[in-house]
């Protein structure tokens, strides 16, 4: 049987940031916590490429548009 995975909570994204304007991939740090769990939240970097953040950018407009509270202007 297998274990089940372990959920963790985005609580913050931070410094993301790339050497220039065409980067193709980005560099930040990710802040999270595992739920449930009574240890620290953990840090770790990461790095993104640009396809990735536009399909991010794209999926979270369309979520946010289609959820209560976000009127769009």
């Amino acid at each position: 049987m297998a274990a089940m995975a372990d959920t963790w909570e985005l609580l913050q994204m931070r410094g993301l940031a790339a050497v220039d304007e065409r980067a193709a991939e980005f560099t930040g740090t990710l802040v999270i916590h595992k739920v449930g769990s009574t240890e620290p939240v953990e840090s770790i970097t990461v790095r993104v490429k640009r396809s990735m953040l536009t399909e991010l950018h794209e999926t979270v407009g369309r979520l946010l548009t289609r959820s209560t509270g976000l009127k769009k202007k």
